[in-house]
């Protein structure tokens, strides 16, 4: 995957997203680093891994002067504070909670999209769904998908609404997928189980399960519909969760973030 022929810049590159963003795009040469800007309060040139050569300032107007790709990356609180004027640039946020109208009031800019990514992108494991404004190019979305695509995997989503609900549910990493890892955990622990055993069972469970939905051609409820049918002890598990109504606890929870990311 061969650089961009533009400048990129991030602001609030330093933070764990941005350093996660900025560690993917330029292990993925997806950005030359002399044509990628970072700004931070201090000025000192953070630590992606490869650094040589990229430029770092305390002034965001300078950085939008200097790149053709603004990537807002602030916390949502802080964004009042950002003053920038970028009505000529492509503006990618991955601020949450942050509407499309909302970033385009308050930086001029028209070429707009909202993202969301999470901390695997420095992985290139993260999913990085986006949603475009109407003055979106198509130029413009092929810049986008390579910039996120160098994150991991990325989609195109047709109602911004739904930006929120991934915000929930693939935002955090490890997040929901930890909460679920640390009950397995502490089951075991209350069987007697070691907890430094039980704890790396369950890391290799989770990186087992999660490579095998990564790269099998099943989705998660064929798996699901498979140990049922087979009747054994994970049927077994299963059926206790599923009377238990586990999905309304799962989804009950996921709705509680979103609904948080849309009052931001």
């Amino acid at each position: 995957m061969g650089p961009l022929d533009s400048s990129v810049g991030i602001i609030g590159g330093s933070g764990m997203l941005g350093a996660a963003i900025s560690t993917a795009l330029l292990a993925s040469r997806v950005v030359d680093p002399q044509r990628f800007w970072v700004s931070n309060r201090t000025g000192t040139t953070p630590d992606f891994g490869q650094t040589s050569g990229i430029n770092v300032t305390t002034d965001n107007q300078h950085l939008v002067d200097a790149c053709d790709t603004i990537i807002l990356c602030v916390p949502p609180a802080s964004f009042p504070d950002i003053r920038i004027h970028a009505a000529d640039k492509l503006v990618l946020s991955v601020m949450a909670g942050m509407t499309l109208d909302k970033i385009a009031s308050q930086t001029g800019a028209a070429r707009v999209i909202r993202a969301m990514s999470s901390p695997a992108a420095s992985l290139a494991l993260a999913f990085s769904p986006w949603f475009a404004s109407a003055a979106v190019t198509a130029q413009d979305r092929d810049i986008v998908g390579l910039l996120l695509g160098a994150c991991g995997l990325t989609d195109q989503v047709f109602d911004e609404g739904q930006i929120d609900h991934f915000t929930a549910m693939t935002g955090p990493v490890p997040g929901f997928v930890a909460l679920f890892a640390q009950c397995m955990v502490d089951h075991a622990e209350r069987q007697g189980i070691d907890r430094q055993v039980a704890d790396r069972a369950v890391r290799q469970l989770f990186l087992a399960g999660g490579t095998m939905l990564a790269q099998g051609s099943a989705r998660p409820a064929d798996h699901v519909r498979w140990m049922i049918d087979y009747a054994g002890t994970t049927a077994a598990g299963l059926n206790a969760m599923i009377d238990a109504d586990l999905s309304k606890t799962i989804s009950d929870g996921l709705t509680a973030a979103a609904h948080k990311a849309q009052s931001l």
